[in-house]
């Protein structure tokens, strides 16, 4: 561990940037999905570089840049949320759901997949989506969450996959902190067998739950459950990926590229039509240049940040997330980075799997035992353990920023280990349970209400409104600009940018 000691006193912890990327379903006042588009008045999804959309057209994607700062990082999230909720207001009623489970939802098939014109890499971005949907059903889709993304200078490719061996290792600590989901609306998971419990009349949950978007009923695949993907290093990593992009699945096959009428089912038939498919609670990343594959990035210029993909939006925050969550995730990634981070196994990936389903499914429950090395271990105390080790690096994010908050933020972590009822878990518990019919739905529009009440207060000025019309505006120009640009046939851009030699 000396050279990367010695990489940190080179690259002191000042260097360490955070973005978000936050996704929200648009609703009406009452909780249903609203089906109406993207607003044009937001920009163009496809090239807008803070609004853009998910999987649906109903789903809006916030993303900042990434910031030195945390409350610059969060300062940047408020306004482009400001942004959007103005212009909502300013076109009707419809707000964002301050929920990480979708709101009430209309047959599976008149879900919006989300539209990015007339390009053929907007055309593929729908035709993924559809994919999607053939492969894993439109609802599941619609569940929302909060990435982290995070760097720090002077790190190695091989150095942030010992961060990634680490925090998957440790992901249940965050889940039991920060997971927002124990519950969700009975409408997500009609015609799937679950376990769940009814909860006044539109609702089902799990007393002991933390995050049923992170558990069975989320975004889980089953044919993704074959791929055995190890992150003992770049090369491995890429394999795994490589072989999963470009082997048929016969499933997949079944679903055919086209449909008998000649449109477009889904961009491939392999395992994973694109990487972004790939599910994880954190990913390696690496910014893409136009037209480039992300493993063909990774493998040409090595992990640029990792994608931390298992927050929660936390429905008591107008943006979903506070500075305190993220000093929080800061403390604990450089815990990840800098703790001795043996190679992965197979029967250690297995029991990562089981920890995180349990974790999600009965986090809360009293006595909860996790795997660990073949043997069983209290979940409160191994993340006790977790959370001591954190102290150090909290202390040295203190000395670097000049203050107390990130070793404040370990301690609010500890206090809420030991008082599961603090958790955001069980606080919606509880104020569902004050709910007239202790309804899902009505809390979280609630909720909704609530963020977005709090953010039209906030102050706005004129330069602010100028600066968000401009960006709408240049990205409708650059939308036009690439449509303009293209001389292929969609059919010829899919074959070659699908093609094996584009993966590196």
């Amino acid at each position: 561990m000396s050279s990367l000691q010695d990489a940190i006193r080179a690259q002191p912890l000042s260097g360490i940037r955070r973005g978000i990327e936050k996704e929200g379903l648009r609703v009406q006042p009452s909780g249903e999905l609203a089906l109406t588009p993207h607003s044009a008045a937001l920009g163009s999804a496809l090239t807008h570089p803070h609004i853009t959309t998910d999987y649906s057209e109903s789903q809006i994607e916030l993303v900042t840049g990434a910031h030195l700062a945390i409350g610059d990082c969060l300062g940047e999230l408020t306004r482009i949320h400001q942004f959007v909720h103005r212009t909502l207001a300013a076109q009707g009623n419809e707000r964002v759901w301050a929920s990480s489970m979708p709101c009430r939802l209309p047959t599976d098939e008149t879900i919006p997949l989300a539209r990015f014109g007339s390009s053929n890499v907007g055309r593929a971005k729908s035709v993924y989506r559809m994919g999607l949907g053939h492969r894993y059903g439109r609802r599941m889709q619609t569940i929302c969450g909060i990435h982290y993304n995070w760097s720090m200078p002077g790190v190695t490719s091989e150095q942030y996959f010992a961060l990634i061996r680490n925090f998957r290792r440790h992901a249940f600590v965050l889940l039991y902190l920060f997971g927002a989901s124990p519950a969700l609306c009975s409408c997500f998971a009609q015609g799937r067998p679950h376990a769940l419990q009814p909860l006044g009349p539109d609702a089902l949950y799990l007393p002991h739950a933390t995050s049923l978007r992170m558990g069975r009923l989320g975004y889980q695949s089953d044919a993704q459950a074959t791929l055995a993907v190890s992150y003992n290093g770049l090369d491995g990593y890429a394999q795994s990926l490589h072989q999963a992009l470009t082997q048929p699945y016969p499933a997949y096959e079944a679903v055919g590229i086209r449909n008998p009428g000649g449109d477009y089912n889904q961009l491939g038939t392999s395992l994973l039509q694109i990487e972004n498919e790939f599910y994880g609670t954190i990913r390696p990343k690496r910014v893409i240049r136009p037209g480039e594959r992300p493993l063909h990035a990774l493998r040409e210029r090595g992990v640029e940040y990792v994608e931390v993909r298992l927050m929660d939006l936390d429905p008591f925050v107008p943006v979903g997330i506070t500075a305190e969550t993220m000093r929080l995730l800061d403390v604990f990634l450089l815990h990840c980075l800098l703790s001795d981070s043996p190679h992965d196994t197979p029967d250690e990936i297995t029991e990562i799997k089981h920890n995180q389903h349990l974790t999600a499914a009965r986090g809360r429950e009293p006595g909860l035992w996790l795997l660990r090395g073949g043997r069983s271990v209290p979940l409160v105390e191994w993340a006790a353990e977790v959370l001591e080790a954190c102290t150090p690096y909290a202390a040295a994010l203190d000395a670097t920023h000049e203050g107390t908050a990130f070793s404040a933020a370990l301690a609010g972590a500890r206090a809420t280990l030991a008082a599961p009822e603090t958790t955001p878990s069980a606080r919606i518990l509880q104020a569902m349970a004050q709910q007239p019919e202790g309804g899902f739905v009505g809390f979280a529009a609630q909720c909704s209400a609530r963020a977005r009440d709090a953010l039209l207060a906030l102050p706005w000025s004129p330069q602010n409104q100028a600066q968000f019309e401009a960006m709408a505006a240049a990205s409708w120009e650059a939308q036009k600009a690439i449509e303009a640009a293209d001389t292929q046939s969609f059919e010829d851009w899919r074959l070659e940018y699908m093609s094996a030699q584009h993966l590196g």
